[in-house]
C-alpha cells in the first residue's frame, strides 16, 4: 500500500485528532516545539497527551497551558503503579484532574507483559495494579470524566474491572489489537477502541480486519507517539503528525476517503473527551 502523506483537504481543514500522544516523553524534550509545529502542518488540530504518573501529569499540564490544541489525561500507568501507595496519591490526582486542561483520566489499565518491579511477586503486582486501576475508575466516575485504558496480556481482568463502570463512564481501549468480536461487548456498552500505526503494517492481520469492519463512531485514531510509527515512518520515532498516515491506512482498508475517516474520528473524539467543542 502506498500512503499519501499530503491529504490537502484534511490538512487545510485541520481535521486530524491524535487521541493519544505522549508529549511528555523524554524523547520530545529536545524538540517539542518542532514536533507540535509539524503536527499542525500535517492538519492535526487536536491532541490528547496521556500521563504515566503524577510527575508526568504535572509536566503535561505545564505544556498544555501554553498550547491551545493540547489537552491532558491524568493518571497512573499500570507499569508505573509502583510509584504510588497508600491513599494520598489519589487525592493529588483528584486535584490535578480538576485542571481546566484535563479531558480524561489516563493512561490507566493493567499490564501483565512486563516483569514486576523489585519487591513484588507477580500475584502481588497484579493485585496492586488492580487496586490502582479501580481507584482511578472510581475517581473518573466521581468527576464525570472518561478513561483511556491500557491493556497488555490482561484483557479478561481489565474488562472485568471496567465493564461494571459502564453506566458511570466510558473508556477507550487504546492501541486496540483484537478482533471485532472481542470488541463488540464493549462497543455495545458505549466504550470505544482506538487504532495506532500498527494498522498500516504489512502483518497487521486481524487488526486491519477490525479497522475495516468497525462502525464509524465506535473507534478513534492515535499515534501513541513516540512509539509505533506507521508506514512510511516505521522504525523511526513516532510523532503526532503521523496520525494522518494512520488515517490514510484505515481509509484504504475501509474504502473511504482520508477526509471521511478524519472527520468521523475527530467527531467521535470530541464527544468522548471533556472540554473539546
Amino acid at each position: 500500500m502506498t500512503l499519501d502523506t499530503r491529504f490537502p483537504d484534511a490538512k487545510a481543514q485541520g481535521m486530524f485528532f491524535d487521541t493519544h500522544t505522549h508529549l511528555g516523553s523524554k524523547q520530545f524534550d529536545g524538540d517539542l516545539p518542532a514536533v507540535l509545529a509539524r503536527a499542525r502542518a500535517a492538519g492535526v488540530s487536536r491532541m490528547v497527551a496521556p500521563a504515566t504518573d503524577l510527575e508526568n501529569a504535572r509536566k503535561l499540564l505545564a505544556i498544555a497551558e501554553h498550547e491551545p490544541d493540547v489537552r491532558v489525561a491524568v493518571g497512573i500507568h499500570p507499569c508505573d503503579a509502583d510509584t504510588v501507595s497508600g491513599d494520598g496519591w489519589i487525592h493529588e490526582l483528584r486535584e490535578l484532574a480538576r485542571h481546566p486542561k484535563v479531558c480524561a483520566i489516563g493512561e490507566i489499565g493493567l499490564d501483565y507483559f512486563h516483569a514486576p518491579p523489585e519487591g513484588f511477586t507477580f500475584d502481588e503486582w497484579k493485585a496492586h495494579q488492580a487496586r490502582v486501576l479501580t481507584a482511578q475508575l472510581e475517581l473518573a466516575a466521581e468527576l464525570k470524566l472518561n478513561v483511556i485504558l491500557h491493556n497488555r496480556e490482561s484483557w479478561d481482568d481489565l474488562t472485568a474491572l471496567v465493564l461494571p463502570f459502564s453506566d458511570r463512564l466510558r473508556g477507550v481501549f487504546h492501541c486496540f489489537t483484537g478482533t471485532l468480536e472481542q470488541a463488540q461487548p464493549l462497543l455495545e456498552r458505549g466504550h470505544l477502541i482506538s487504532f495506532t500505526g500498527i494498522v498500516s503494517f504489512k502483518n497487521a492481520g486481524v487488526i486491519a480486519e477490525t479497522a475495516r469492519l468497525v462502525a464509524a463512531g465506535s473507534y478513534m485514531i492515535e499515534t501513541d507517539a513516540p512509539y509505533l510509527a506507521p508506514v512510511p515512518h516505521r522504525g523511526k520515532r513516532c510523532e503526532a503528525a503521523y496520525v494522518a498516515d494512520t488515517a490514510s491506512a484505515i481509509a484504504a482498508l475501509r474504502g473511504e476517503t482520508v477526509e471521511k475517516v478524519a472527520a468521523d474520528t475527530s467527531q467521535t473524539a470530541r464527544h468522548f473527551f471533556h472540554g473539546w467543542d
